[in-house]
């Protein structure tokens, strides 16, 4: 294989620079451009200066690319943003878009949670949901790759598969996630200040978080039919890190230990998920830093439910880890390429 010539859209955000630290060594992929319209000019290292040794080039803005020099894309910008960008590229640049814009299969959804419509009606009908291990073959063939969000991630790695077997019932799902705070990207925002978010946590996007259609839309495939979930989020004081706890009704004379057997048979080969042993409780120190899933299932106290506990870290397998992972799927190489870092602990 020819080297990768691979933009960077969006580098001096959280989940951009996350992309140059996994790109880094990377053995097929090269990065050639980065943008940051507002720090269009800079080097890298004066943004994030734990970069600055890598050999990249200077940050520029997105109508200064040269998209015919490219051969793929990662899309790291706001959400609403990327719809027009990516209908402007040339038809042989393959893309992972990171932002929300093609993750709705639905147009009228689309436009229900975001406010306006979709901006590339015709391009989002080619859009592949990249959640890796359950969507693996479309990827491979994909030419745009709608990564999947974070909390999304947390929460269908372990329901797909049991929803699928039959296990638990999807009437009566309740999803408690919590997450860090570089989530919510790098903007400044009041409610992201230091004095805002330490020493305390709060819900947001009560009832209205726009990642509750991504989920219910692939859990309902998953089911065969429409599914709706109970789904509240949480912001964490701390830099990175997800968990989603989940509680299910089962299925009639399902336990715990069923659901745990069939999440090991489902990812028993799979390099970033793992079931843990029983009673062993998944914690988001657990994968800080890798693009590692932990999950675990516990039998609730209450006759004929389950307590699922799924952690990721936000930014890896929440994001550019798992973008990266899709990257390796689409140009035929293990996709595990650059992406068998182990979690930092403590």
């Amino acid at each position: 294989m020819s080297e990768v010539r691979v933009a960077i859209l969006g580098a001096s955000g959280y989940t951009g620079a996350e992309l140059v630290r996994l790109l880094a060594g990377h053995p097929e992929f090269r990065i050639t451009v980065m943008t940051g319209d507002r720090k269009a000019g800079q080097p890298l290292a004066s943004v994030f200066p734990h970069l600055g040794k890598l050999k990249l080039p200077d940050l520029v803005a997105i109508g200064d690319v040269d998209f015919g020099a490219v051969d793929a894309v990662f899309c790291c910008l706001p959400h609403g943003t990327t719809q027009e960008v990516i209908a402007g590229l040339p038809e042989h640049v393959t893309v992972v878009d990171l932002s929300a814009d093609f993750r709705l299969t639905s147009l009228d959804a689309y436009a229900t949670w975001y406010g306006h419509p979709h901006k590339a009606p015709e391009l989002q009908k080619k859009a592949v949901y990249g959640l890796t291990e359950l969507k693996r073959d479309a990827i491979r063939s994909a030419q745009l790759v709608a990564n999947p969000g974070c909390y999304p991630t947390s929460v269908q790695l372990p329901l797909v598969p049991l929803i699928k077997a039959g296990l638990i019932q999807v009437d009566d799902i309740i999803i408690d996630a919590k997450s860090g705070t570089s989530g919510a990207g790098r903007s400044a925002k009041e409610a992201n200040l230091y004095c805002e978010v330490t020493e305390g946590i709060h819900p947001y996007g009560v009832a209205s978080h726009r990642h509750a259609p991504e989920i219910e839309q692939e859990l309902g495939e998953a089911a065969g039919k429409p599914v709706l979930v109970a789904f509240t989020p949480h912001l964490m004081p701390m830099s990175r890190g997800m968990l989603s706890t989940i509680y299910v009704k089962l299925a009639k004379g399902a336990k715990a230990a069923d659901l745990r057997a069939e999440l090991s048979r489902v990812y028993a080969s799979e390099p970033f998920v793992g079931v843990l042993p029983e009673g062993a409780v998944p914690a988001t120190r657990h994968v800080r830093g890798s693009n590692f899933c932990l999950i675990n299932a516990f039998d609730d106290r209450l006759p004929g439910r389950a307590i699922i506990t799924s952690v990721i870290d936000n930014l890896v397998k929440g994001a550019s880890g798992q973008a990266l992972q899709n990257l390796n799927l689409m140009f035929g190489l293990p996709e595990t390429t650059n992406l068998e870092q182990q979690p930092l602990f403590p």
